[in-house]
Protein backbone atom coordinates (compact mmCIF):
# COMPACT_ATOMS: atom_id res chain seq x y z
CA UNK A 1 0.00 0.00 0.00
CA UNK A 2 1.27 3.52 -0.38
CA UNK A 3 1.34 6.22 1.68
CA UNK A 4 -1.71 7.96 -0.66
CA UNK A 5 -3.73 4.97 0.04
CA UNK A 6 -3.30 4.67 3.49
CA UNK A 7 -4.25 8.25 3.94
CA UNK A 8 -7.34 7.30 2.76
CA UNK A 9 -7.99 4.09 4.69
CA UNK A 10 -7.85 5.61 8.18
CA UNK A 11 -10.22 8.30 7.73
CA UNK A 12 -12.77 5.87 5.92
CA UNK A 13 -12.23 3.50 8.62
CA UNK A 14 -13.04 6.37 11.11
CA UNK A 15 -16.02 7.29 9.58
CA UNK A 16 -17.28 3.77 9.02
CA UNK A 17 -16.85 3.63 12.70
CA UNK A 18 -18.46 6.63 13.56
CA UNK A 19 -21.60 5.72 11.46
CA UNK A 20 -21.70 2.49 13.37
CA UNK A 21 -21.99 3.81 16.38
CA UNK A 22 -23.96 6.23 15.03
CA UNK A 23 -26.61 3.39 13.63
CA UNK A 24 -26.51 1.19 17.22
CA UNK A 25 -29.81 1.81 19.08
CA UNK A 26 -30.05 4.63 22.04
CA UNK A 27 -31.05 2.05 24.22
CA UNK A 28 -27.88 1.01 25.31
CA UNK A 29 -27.31 3.69 27.31
CA UNK A 30 -30.59 3.13 28.80
CA UNK A 31 -31.92 0.52 31.33
CA UNK A 32 -33.91 -2.22 29.57
CA UNK A 33 -36.27 -2.05 31.54
CA UNK A 34 -36.80 1.78 30.39
CA UNK A 35 -35.88 1.89 26.66
CA UNK A 36 -37.16 6.04 26.52
CA UNK A 37 -35.09 6.86 29.61
CA UNK A 38 -37.12 7.80 32.79
CA UNK A 39 -39.33 10.68 33.74
CA UNK A 40 -38.63 14.25 35.87
CA UNK A 41 -41.51 15.80 38.44
CA UNK A 42 -43.02 18.87 36.48
CA UNK A 43 -41.95 21.85 38.50
CA UNK A 44 -45.55 23.14 38.73
CA UNK A 45 -47.76 24.60 41.46
CA UNK A 46 -51.63 24.47 41.80
CA UNK A 47 -54.08 27.05 42.23
CA UNK A 48 -56.86 26.69 45.22
CA UNK A 49 -59.81 25.92 43.05
CA UNK A 50 -64.08 23.95 43.56
CA UNK A 51 -64.02 20.55 42.91
CA UNK A 52 -66.81 17.96 43.01
CA UNK A 53 -65.91 14.57 43.61
CA UNK A 54 -68.71 11.96 41.91
CA UNK A 55 -68.23 9.42 44.30
CA UNK A 56 -69.89 5.54 43.72
CA UNK A 57 -67.32 2.91 45.15
CA UNK A 58 -67.92 -0.76 46.15
CA UNK A 59 -66.47 -0.87 49.43
CA UNK A 60 -64.50 0.72 52.09
CA UNK A 61 -61.11 0.14 50.47
CA UNK A 62 -62.30 1.54 47.47
CA UNK A 63 -63.30 4.81 49.81
CA UNK A 64 -60.20 4.85 51.55
CA UNK A 65 -58.91 5.74 47.87
CA UNK A 66 -61.36 8.53 47.00
CA UNK A 67 -60.39 9.87 50.43
CA UNK A 68 -56.48 9.96 50.25
CA UNK A 69 -57.22 11.56 46.50
CA UNK A 70 -59.67 14.31 48.30
CA UNK A 71 -56.83 14.86 51.49
CA UNK A 72 -53.90 14.52 48.86
CA UNK A 73 -55.75 17.58 46.20
CA UNK A 74 -56.51 19.40 49.97
CA UNK A 75 -52.77 19.45 51.00
CA UNK A 76 -51.56 21.00 47.47
CA UNK A 77 -54.49 22.90 47.75
CA UNK A 78 -53.06 24.16 51.32
CA UNK A 79 -56.30 24.04 52.89
CA UNK A 80 -57.54 27.00 51.94
CA UNK A 81 -60.93 27.61 53.42
CA UNK A 82 -61.07 30.97 51.06
CA UNK A 83 -60.41 29.86 47.26
CA UNK A 84 -60.93 25.81 47.77
CA UNK A 85 -63.65 23.49 48.04
CA UNK A 86 -64.21 20.44 47.83
CA UNK A 87 -67.37 18.76 47.64
CA UNK A 88 -67.81 14.53 47.44
CA UNK A 89 -70.97 13.35 46.35
CA UNK A 90 -72.32 9.87 48.02
CA UNK A 91 -74.53 7.88 45.74
CA UNK A 92 -73.18 3.84 45.40
CA UNK A 93 -72.25 1.55 47.81
CA UNK A 94 -70.44 3.17 50.33
CA UNK A 95 -73.53 4.58 51.48
CA UNK A 96 -74.44 2.32 54.25
CA UNK A 97 -70.73 2.90 55.35
CA UNK A 98 -72.24 6.22 56.60
CA UNK A 99 -74.43 4.93 58.94
CA UNK A 100 -74.76 4.55 62.30
CA UNK A 101 -75.70 0.53 62.38
CA UNK A 102 -72.26 0.44 60.64
CA UNK A 103 -70.36 2.49 63.01
CA UNK A 104 -68.59 -0.15 65.28
CA UNK A 105 -67.05 -1.91 62.03
CA UNK A 106 -66.46 1.34 60.17
CA UNK A 107 -65.49 4.01 62.91
CA UNK A 108 -61.82 4.97 61.96
CA UNK A 109 -63.09 5.49 58.26
CA UNK A 110 -65.85 7.46 59.79
CA UNK A 111 -63.57 9.52 62.07
CA UNK A 112 -61.63 10.17 59.08
CA UNK A 113 -64.27 11.44 56.80
CA UNK A 114 -65.35 13.22 60.06
CA UNK A 115 -61.80 15.15 60.19
CA UNK A 116 -61.97 16.23 56.75
CA UNK A 117 -65.03 18.42 57.17
CA UNK A 118 -63.57 20.12 60.43
CA UNK A 119 -61.57 22.70 57.91
CA UNK A 120 -65.00 24.02 56.30
CA UNK A 121 -64.06 23.12 52.61
CA UNK A 122 -64.70 19.75 52.56
CA UNK A 123 -68.23 18.77 52.50
CA UNK A 124 -69.60 14.85 52.10
CA UNK A 125 -73.15 15.09 50.43
CA UNK A 126 -75.42 11.77 49.90
CA UNK A 127 -78.38 10.73 47.43
CA UNK A 128 -81.36 10.55 49.13
CA UNK A 129 -82.48 8.61 46.02
CA UNK A 130 -79.55 6.36 46.41
CA UNK A 131 -79.53 5.72 49.89
CA UNK A 132 -83.39 4.94 50.07
CA UNK A 133 -82.36 2.36 47.60
CA UNK A 134 -79.56 0.59 50.22
CA UNK A 135 -82.45 0.99 52.82
CA UNK A 136 -80.57 3.83 54.50
CA UNK A 137 -83.22 7.13 55.36
CA UNK A 138 -81.21 10.71 56.54
CA UNK A 139 -81.85 9.72 60.03
CA UNK A 140 -79.54 6.98 59.76
CA UNK A 141 -76.30 9.24 58.10
CA UNK A 142 -74.25 10.33 60.20
CA UNK A 143 -74.74 14.47 60.90
CA UNK A 144 -71.33 15.49 58.79
CA UNK A 145 -72.97 14.00 55.68
CA UNK A 146 -75.67 16.28 53.88
CA UNK A 147 -78.29 14.43 52.06
CA UNK A 148 -79.57 16.13 49.29
CA UNK A 149 -82.50 14.85 46.82
CA UNK A 150 -80.07 13.35 43.85
CA UNK A 151 -76.44 12.87 42.96
CA UNK A 152 -76.73 13.96 39.43
CA UNK A 153 -78.96 17.00 40.36
CA UNK A 154 -76.43 18.27 43.16
CA UNK A 155 -73.37 17.18 40.73
CA UNK A 156 -74.95 19.10 37.34
CA UNK A 157 -75.67 22.26 40.16
CA UNK A 158 -71.95 22.46 41.25
CA UNK A 159 -70.71 22.42 37.76
CA UNK A 160 -72.99 25.05 36.76
CA UNK A 161 -71.49 26.94 39.82
CA UNK A 162 -67.72 26.38 38.51
CA UNK A 163 -66.70 23.61 40.41
CA UNK A 164 -64.27 21.30 38.41
CA UNK A 165 -65.86 17.26 37.99
CA UNK A 166 -63.99 14.52 39.58
CA UNK A 167 -64.76 10.70 39.37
Amino acid sequence: MTMNNTRLIRPLVLIAAIAGLLAMPLTIMADENMPWGSSELADKTYEPQRVVYDIAVPDAEALEGVLDRISFLNNVYEADPFDSHIVAVLHGDEIPLFTGDKLEENRDLMERVHSLTQSGNIEFRMCAAAAHSHGVEPEDVHGFVQVVPMADGEIIQLQQEGYAYMQ
